[in-house]
């Protein structure tokens, strides 16, 4: 699952940027101007705020779109009754699924996270793990989207992010006792992105696409609660390692 991501809405922008022309700058700065300074640096943003994001469709592979994490499909009635619901898609049902087979055929998308968090089940305590590529300041993750009509006539965009099945770290880190298998983000490296992004792709070759990223491409650490009373909020030292007795034993699971 990813329900729990650090990206920066600058960092965002990279795919943009690397066009680097001059009209692109000014409207990068033009979108990001219409965020707060706390919403532009998530270091630690839940789905479940449903935060305001970047996304990159094949519409607008170059300039992003802002979509709302927690995707909402075209025939749902009422978007409180759903988002919290699909923050994520299972990329081997996309097809399948009432609300995202729509957007799987013809609106697929890619949003840049920097790392994302999920928990380790150990005794009885829920200890959360900051996971990153280990060679990429940056990557992207495999996303569908949606445009849905609210009943002032108001068009709200909404995305969800893909997951596939866990590699060997994550089946070490998500570890959940009432999960069936660990999960984790769809990773699209470039000639992946430009594939997801290609509306011509029939089922197949999309389905084909949806594979867990090698181990070795990711490292991961223990950080501080990211939940609860106790939690770090989105604050830039969120990400920082932190040693837990219980992991003592050999079993800090850094790096693997």
């Amino acid at each position: 699952m990813c329900y729990d991501i650090k990206t920066s809405l600058e960092k965002q922008l990279r795919r943009a940027l690397m066009d680097g022309h001059k009209d692109l700058v000014s409207e990068i700065n033009k979108k990001l101007s219409i965020f707060s300074d706390s919403e532009i640096n998530l270091y630690h943003a839940s789905g479940f705020d449903h935060p305001k994001m970047f996304i990159y469709t094949s519409d607008s592979p170059k300039l992003p779109i802002v979509a709302t994490w927690g995707l909402v499909p075209t025939w749902s009635n009422d978007k409180e009754a759903i988002w919290d619901k699909t923050l994520n898609a299972r990329g081997e049902t996309i097809f399948e699924k009432p609300a995202f087979k729509e957007s799987a055929s013809s609106k697929r998308c890619i949003i840049f996270l920097e790392g994302f968090y999920e928990h380790h089940h150990k005794s009885g305590s829920s200890i959360p793990y900051f996971i990153k590529l280990k060679d990429k300041e940056i990557f992207a993750v495999a996303g569908l989207w949606s445009e849905w009509l609210d009943n002032k006539g108001e068009i709200l965009r909404t995305f969800t992010i893909v997951t596939t099945t866990g590699n060997t770290l994550m089946a070490k880190i998500h570890n959940n006792p009432k999960l069936t298998e660990p999960r984790m983000p769809l990773i699209l490296d470039e000639v992946m992105q430009e594939k997801w992004l290609n509306n011509k792709l029939n089922m197949l070759d999309v389905i084909a696409l949806i594979q867990p990223l090698p181990s070795v491409e990711l490292i991961a650490h223990p950080v501080g609660p990211i939940k609860g009373k106790n939690a770090i909020g989105n604050k830039p030292n969120v990400t920082e390692e932190l040693k837990y007795a219980l992991l003592e034993s050999g079993e800090q699971l850094q790096m693997f």
